[in-house]
This record gives C-alpha cells, sequence and structure tokens, in this order.
C-alpha cells in the first residue's frame, strides 16, 4: 500500500445534507390579445418561477413507548447467545490485544481501603484495585476514518484501546455515501484507516504508520509487541473477525443524526463488538470513549451514572442514554435505520 503524509486543517464534524425533494414547477399562463392596427396577432408570455419545495427537517426520537433497560452484569440475552460467541474469537486470535491499558497492573486490597463512591470489581473478600500508566492526553479527539470488517482498522482500534484515546470514528461501511467519498476528497484514495489529528493537524494512510504515531504521541513510543510483528499482526487481525463474517462492512440506509452519537467502549469487549458493527452499517458517527481494563475512565462512568459497564450509549439527538448491547442495537435500528 502506498504511504500518505500530510498537514491538512484542523478538521471539524462534516455538514451533514438531507436529501433533495423534486421541486413543483407551476403551470404557465399564456395570453393573446387582438390589435385593430396590425393583422397579426401579437403573443404575450406570462410566466411564474419554479416554487421550490424545502424539504422538511429530519426529527429524530426513541421508538415508541421506548424505555431504557436496567443494567444487568455478565448476562446474555439468550438469542444473542451465538452473536456474542462468534464476536468473542477474537479475543482468542489477538491474545486480549485491546483489554488492557498500557502499563496495566492489579492488586488485591481490602474491601474498606476502596471508598464505595469509588469503581472497583468485588472478588471474595477483597477489592480489585486496576490502574496503568498513560502518555500525553490530545486536546481534541483523534479521528479515525474506518470500517468494522477490515483487519487492518481493528489493529489501530487495538491501540486506541491500549492508549486510552477519545476518538471520534467515521464508518466508511462499503456503498457507505458520506464518509468514504470524503477520505477519497481529503487524502487522494479510498483506502482505510485514514487517521486525522486535529491537535497537529497530521493525516495518514497506513495502519502501522498511524498505530506508530499515535504511539510516539500519547503514548510511551514503544509499539504493544501483539501489534509489532508485521504480516503475523495482520493475519491474526483478519482471523478475529472470522467468527462475525463480515459484519460491519455494508452500508444500511440510515438517516444521519446532526450531532455523534457517544459510546462507552473498548476493543475487547465482544459485546462491544456487536454494537459497533451496527453504527457502522448504519454509517452513525460515533464519539468512542475507550474504556479498557485500568483506564480511568470506568471510574468517570461509575460517577457519572452510578454503575459501569460497557458499552454504554449516549445518544444527543434523542437524549437517550442506556446500558445493555442488545437493546443498543434495537434502539439504533429503530432511530436510525430508513424502514
Amino acid at each position: 500500500m502506498a504511504r500518505a503524509l500530510n498537514l491538512i486543517p484542523t478538521s471539524t464534524f462534516p455538514p451533514f445534507s438531507c436529501p433533495r425533494i423534486p421541486t413543483r414547477r407551476l403551470l404557465s399562463v399564456r395570453a393573446t390579445t387582438e390589435s385593430p392596427e396590425t393583422p397579426t396577432s401579437s403573443s404575450a408570455s406570462v410566466q411564474t418561477k419554479p416554487e421550490e419545495v424545502k424539504p422538511e427537517p429530519l426529527t429524530f426520537s426513541p421508538p415508541p413507548n421506548f424505555k431504557a433497560p436496567e443494567p444487568k452484569r455478565f448476562g446474555v440475552r439468550p438469542d444473542k447467545s451465538l452473536d456474542v460467541l462468534g464476536a468473542s474469537l477474537a479475543l482468542f486470535f489477538r491474545l486480549g490485544c485491546g483489554v488492557f491499558v498500557s502499563g496495566y497492573s492489579v492488586s488485591f486490597v481490602p474491601k474498606d481501603e476502596i471508598p464505595p463512591d469509588q469503581y472497583a470489581l468485588d472478588f471474595n473478600d477483597s477489592k480489585v484495585k486496576e490502574t496503568s500508566k498513560l502518555g500525553p492526553r490530545p486536546d481534541k479527539p483523534v479521528e479515525i476514518y474506518e470500517f468494522e470488517g477490515c483487519p487492518f482498522c481493528r489493529k489501530v482500534r487495538e491501540i486506541v484501546a491500549v492508549l486510552d484515546l477519545d476518538v471520534i470514528f467515521y464508518p466508511c461501511p462499503r456503498n457507505g455515501p458520506n464518509f468514504r467519498p470524503k477520505v477519497g476528497e481529503m487524502g487522494g484514495k479510498k483506502q482505510f484507516p485514514y487517521m486525522v489529528d486535529p491537535n497537529t493537524g497530521v493525516s495518514m494512510y497506513e495502519s502501522d504508520d498511524i498505530i506508530k504515531y499515535l504511539v510516539g504521541k500519547y503514548g510511551d513510543g514503544n509499539v504493544p509487541i501483539a501489534l509489532s510483528l508485521g504480516l503475523l499482526t495482520t493475519l491474526t487481525a483478519g482471523l478475529a473477525l472470522i467468527g462475525r463474517s463480515g459484519k460491519g462492512s455494508i452500508y444500511t440506509p440510515s438517516k444521519l443524526p446532526p450531532k455523534p452519537l457517544e459510546i462507552w467502549a473498548y476493543e475487547g469487549s465482544p459485546f462491544c463488538k456487536l454494537v459497533r458493527e451496527v453504527l457502522v452499517e448504519l454509517e452513525l458517527p460515533h464519539l468512542y470513549r475507550s474504556c479498557a481494563r485500568g483506564s480511568p475512565k470506568r471510574q468517570i462512568l461509575y460517577q457519572k451514572v452510578g454503575h459501569f459497564q460497557a458499552p454504554y450509549l449516549e445518544d444527543p439527538n434523542t437524549g437517550v442514554n442506556m446500558f445493555e448491547s442488545a437493546e443498543i442495537i434495537e434502539y439504533l435500528k429503530a432511530t436510525y435505520a430508513l424502514q
């Protein structure tokens, strides 16, 4: 693959356009008068300008009688068991890459050492204390154009989890009308993943180059072993997709919202993967709050809603906030898919 490294202006969330409704034209009125001075008739044409009918703005609201479900820890809905199993195969092929934040460590401490308002897992009579070592934090979220069913894109998503970065993902499924063409305009070719860093003005293709850039800018400079094995890394990233048979690769017609959705998730979770597949297929931009094990953002979400569980969806277009991957998928399809 060719490599590209360009300096670009700071990008913003791209404007969205609604489909145009064909204009309705009025019939022209033609009047004819006769004059006694001239034997021939003269014609005067009176014609009105076409009246353009403005398209009605798209509205977004939760499905009728919608109610966010109560979170169920470690629960799998029976009709989703095979989906979760297929998504879990990625953990085996990728040896858990994307599950832990860089510098992850764990210790067991007495329960009374952890305040009740602090996130920690229970283990028998102890609490599990998790820590990590993070590099510099970007002021603005990095922007990545990619899609779920791509092994090169998966590699970049794994380093996003390892570095605990917040990223705006612009999904680029096949036949997607919005962001796939935009990549061709910005970088000159439709190749994925494509990264834009509004903090530095850097943009680039090539998954390995993106990984090295992110590690050097927002990490300790060292690429994790699981992401530094060249062809073997790419092959195992491809094998990680087998269990889902290309889900998250092809566009499903949808309504494009004015604001990106916000999802608290991480690459190593099979539940998060299932939700991400639908976000990509519906071409829904989303701010990805990466929160792998050891992430301090787990504490932030715990303080925010009194519970931690991933994925967690916040939709600023409808005001809906919810846990539970199966119900999130149903909500996304009911709200944004064109019926």
